[in-house]
């Protein structure tokens, strides 16, 4: 038996047609301004606010910070740490609330004093 046309062998292919073109792009009708303003009124602001106590050491606050807030710097640490020193309290992060939800948990199991304002 023989067949004819293209057998299970015939490696040939056919060349695929070309990938349609994109629409063109347009500029967005909102300024990262506007979006940030659309975004603060959707996910309000809320405050993470440190308290300073008697019963940390300075080291293991400005760790603890560090463990607990992803991104946090030696250096922003150190500088929150001291804020709530001197001043009795100082603000860790400004996020949306479920956000400061979870950080002040973070906080607090490290046996830090740490609440949530509305920014």
């Amino acid at each position: 038996m023989v067949l004819r046309g293209a057998s299970v062998w015939d490696t040939t292919e056919t060349p695929a047609a070309p990938p349609a073109a994109a629409p063109p792009q347009t500029a967005p009708d909102t300024t990262p301004d506007e979006d940030r303003d659309v975004r603060r009124r959707i996910l309000r602001p809320y405050k993470v606010v440190l308290h300073n106590d008697e019963h940390n050491s300075m080291e293991h606050v400005v760790e603890s910070l560090r463990k607990a807030v992803p991104g946090m710097t030696l250096g922003k640490a150190t500088a929150i740490m001291w804020e709530a020193h001197t001043a009795g309290k100082a603000v860790v992060i400004s996020c949306p609330l479920e956000l400061a939800e979870l950080y002040q948990q973070r906080i607090l199991s490290f046996g830090l004093v740490a609440t949530i304002e509305k920014d």
